[in-house]
């Protein structure tokens, strides 16, 4: 199978490839609960225990492989940054990333900074 290249369009998440993913597990963990639900006792129970262990195992594959899939995706970034510093001696610029919160303070707060620059003002005048 063939790597797309860097201006390759790479094609949206599939319905089908969701439902695969995570559909089957989630599947086996609803088996689990219909068995204990129709056989609370004995056959239900152990229904119940293999089906939803299963789904959560296959859940679990799901994610941990597409957190292994991010760290490639993070490495080969890291191998294009070093090339590009290679090629032109410098750094290339970061992608600005989201921030989080942002605070605010209430009218009247003064920060530490505020606070000092004005004992410094108080004490040359």
């Amino acid at each position: 199978m063939r790597q797309p290249t860097d201006t390759e369009q790479v094609p949206s998440r599939s319905i089908g490839l969701a439902i695969l993913r995570y559909g089957i597990g989630a599947m086996m963990v609803l088996a689990g609960i219909v068995m204990l639900i129709i056989d609370p006792s004995g056959l239900g129970v152990d229904g119940f225990a293999m089906a939803a262990g299963g789904g959560l195992s296959v859940l679990l594959i799901n994610f941990l492989y597409r957190l292994g899939v991010s760290g490639d995706r993070e490495r080969e970034e890291e191998e294009r940054a070093r090339v590009y510093f290679d090629e032109h001696g410098e750094w290339p610029e970061e992608k600005e990333k989201v921030r989080g919160r942002t605070w605010r303070l209430a009218a009247g707060v003064a920060t530490l900074e505020e606070e000092s620059g004005r004992r410094r003002d108080d004490s040359a005048s």
